[in-house]
């Protein structure tokens, strides 16, 4: 059976929140000469990029309404087909910029708000 868009979203809030938890207290200079950290992070990537092509799928309209879905999608591509050429600038770029975008929209389509979220 099938799991449902609240599932994907919960994968994608709780992949953000460990990227958070993984570059808490890093620079970018620290992000790239730590090995483990990037794999970490990338690994999270990907499983948003998983449950973002799977989105599209279930509920098309779900994966329409994220900022740049496509992208992460093709991030995700890259992440896993292209590493050689990963870009470890561009990747603290979305770290900083887009998850916390990526992870408030998802919580909106979930159906929960940042501050809720907070106090539990």
């Amino acid at each position: 059976m099938p799991r449902d868009e609240r599932a994907y979203l919960a994968d994608i809030i709780d992949s953000c929140d460990a990227i958070a938890v993984a570059v808490s207290g890093l620079e970018l200079k620290d992000y790239e000469t730590n090995r483990l950290v990037r794999s970490s992070v990338e690994r999270e990537f990907i499983i948003i990029g998983e449950a973002m092509a799977a989105l599209s799928h279930v509920v098309q309209s779900t994966f329409d309404s994220i900022t740049r879905a496509r992208r992460i999608v093709d991030f995700r591509n890259q992440l896993t087909h292209e590493y050689p050429t990963v870009d470890n600038a561009l990747v603290w770029a979305i770290i900083k910029h887009d998850v916390p975008l990526l992870r408030k929209e998802s919580m909106a389509l979930i159906g929960l708000t940042v501050e809720s979220d907070e106090e539990g």
